[in-house]
């Protein structure tokens, strides 16, 4: 079974975990000019979210006593998990279309609506902004590759930072994540889903080490990149209801209280 039709059975699989009472429709709430608040909140909620700072800060960790070259050097040479640097190669590209198929299936399976046209409509309009984040994920990459100039760890060019496979996997799961929330499945099997679908962008980013096509910190730094442009799109311009960022007032201070739901 290619990955395609891997990806039909599982999502298929899990809609059939259907639990009652869901009636958000995805790409309902999309607008164009979400106002000045929503951008602010969606730019803190993606700032903040583990999705972001985690792998910039595992990224900075690889800079100490030269662990990024050695790292990479071992899983070339090694290939643990691909078994040889072309077929880790082939398979980061593999990875990578898998992630964005399973975007595109969760777009279709999410509900819009019943009628023909409010359906049409409403995914048009939530496709759109996946476009427009995926688009600037790719846009970024392409501007960091160009002004850091950094060498892949073959020599082959000077394009290794960032990773664009890796920020490629990582825009479609973050997105694909995100879409999970419309989908009415249980809690169980939406938290196997996403494990799942970050699963594969966290292998499409090895693959690109063990291919020897880029450092980790490269792989790193593409995804916290990609998770933060394509959940603060999704966040502004797609999702609907307040963030979950608060600022609440006490007495003697302000705090900001945050939580991450992707």
């Amino acid at each position: 079974m290619n990955g395609l039709l891997s990806a039909v059975f599982v999502l298929c699989l899990l809609s059939g975990c259907a639990v009652q009472g869901h009636d958000r429709l995805w790409g309902e709430a999309a607008s164009i000019s979400p106002g000045w608040q929503r951008l602010g909140d969606s730019f803190v909620v993606a700032v903040r979210s583990p999705g972001t700072w985690l792998p910039i800060a595992g990224a900075l960790v690889f800079q100490l006593d030269d662990w990024d070259a050695e790292v990479s050097d071992w899983a070339s040479r090694q290939t643990p998990v691909f078994g040889s640097i072309e077929t880790a190669d082939e398979r980061s590209t593999d990875l990578a279309n898998l992630s964005q198929n399973i975007y595109y299936l969760t777009a279709l399976l999410v509900p819009s609506g019943k009628a023909p046209q409010q359906w049409s409509m409403n995914k048009l309009k939530g496709l759109a902004v996946g476009f427009a984040a995926s688009e600037s994920v790719s846009l970024t990459t392409d501007l960091l590759k160009e002004e850091t100039a950094r060498a892949r760890p073959n020599a082959a060019n000077r394009k290794s930072f960032t990773s664009g496979h890796a920020s490629r996997a990582a825009t479609f799961a973050t997105l694909a994540s995100a879409n999970l929330d419309f989908l009415p499945v249980s809690g169980s099997a939406t938290t196997l889903s996403r494990t799942g679908i970050y699963g594969l962008a966290a292998a499409t980013a090895w693959a690109r080490v063990e291919a020897r096509m880029h450092y980790p910190s490269d792989v790193l730094a593409g995804a916290a990149l990609a998770h933060f442009l394509s959940l603060f799109f999704h966040n502004a311009f797609l999702a609907e209801g307040p963030l979950p960022t608060q600022v609440e007032l006490s007495k003697n201070m302000a705090f900001l209280r945050v939580s991450w739901p992707y």
